[in-house]
């Protein structure tokens, strides 16, 4: 068993984590050329597999590789082309990597052909920021190979996701939706063991809504799933700092402490070693905080 936390168990296939003794850190390797942050930089398949490698040497517990950009405004990406993305970058990590100790490997899309080509390959996680709602063969899929499985909140889609998002109370209704996707898919066969929970910072949301989501991650831990947040450089924090993507490193490693202290158990990220060693920081005060109170 990956972890000694006394958090939620995620089963990802054959590989089972106890969240809760430290946050993991999921790297984003985009093998796309649109991406908001570093489009068009991994899509060459050696280059991206020299990236996955360089943030498993960083300290990154999962790897997450996506063929189809999801920023605010994307077009989708044909299915054969996103294959063709994905595909040899899985298959290149899986032999590349070490078989015993190596990051989970995760695959982010929408498309059931995809996410299966990634799981035959070895993928362990399906990341799919429609919750398993845009393809009806995705949950036979993570079924199937009983791969852990990130349900992730979007009001909208990508293309039209920031036009004018509205909520009542975003932090009230995004955890009531994702409770709700959560008892679908068991009742559709997934494990419930198998299911992470991601409030979709970003995804249909004003900077308002992403930071009550962020202060109010208390609430989506108390489901007692695992609780997935990407904040990383996103245009939120562009907003709160003036700054460009490029000029957003410090701005992510705050919203990343901050969200684990508020309950987050994964955070994925554009920059593994710098987030490695604030998360090492973070875990190393916890500590001496116990101790203090303890003795």
């Amino acid at each position: 068993m990956m972890g000694e936390g006394t958090g939620p168990v995620w089963r990802c296939r054959d590989r089972v984590i106890r969240l809760g003794a430290r946050p993991l850190v999921m790297g984003i390797l985009n093998v796309t050329p649109d991406s908001f942050s570093d489009g068009g930089r991994y899509l060459a398949t050696d280059a991206a597999i020299q990236r996955g490698l360089e943030m498993a040497a960083e300290g990154a517990d999962i790897l997450d590789i996506g063929g189809e950009s999801t920023r605010p405004g994307a077009a989708p990406v044909p299915a054969d082309e996103e294959l063709d993305r994905v595909r040899p970058v899985m298959a290149g990590l899986c032999n590349a990597l070490p078989s015993a100790g190596r990051p989970l490997l995760s695959v982010d899309t929408r498309k059931a052909v995809v996410a299966e080509a990634a799981l035959a390959a070895g993928a362990d996680i399906l990341n799919d920021v429609t919750a398993l709602r845009g393809d009806p063969a995705m949950v036979e899929v993570a079924r199937r190979y009983g791969a852990g499985v990130v349900l992730m909140h979007m009001q909208g889609d990508p293309e039209s996701m920031q036009l004018d998002p509205r909520y009542r109370d975003v932090s009230v209704e995004v955890c009531e939706w994702l409770r709700a996707r959560v008892a679908a898919l068991v009742e559709q066969g997934l494990a419930v063991e198998t299911l992470a929970v991601d409030p979709g910072i970003g995804f249909g949301k004003t900077v308002e809504h992403n930071l009550c989501l962020l202060a109010r991650i208390g609430d989506l831990a108390a489901l007692g799933r695992p609780v997935v947040v990407g904040l990383s450089r996103k245009r939120f924090l562009g907003t709160l700092t003036g700054k460009p993507v490029e000029g957003r490193v410090a701005g992510s490693l705050a919203g990343l402490v901050y969200a684990c202290l508020r309950g987050a158990h994964v955070m994925r990220v554009h920059d593994v070693g710098a987030s490695v060693d604030a998360l090492r920081v973070l875990e190393a005060m916890r500590r001496e905080e116990s101790r203090a109170c303890s003795g």
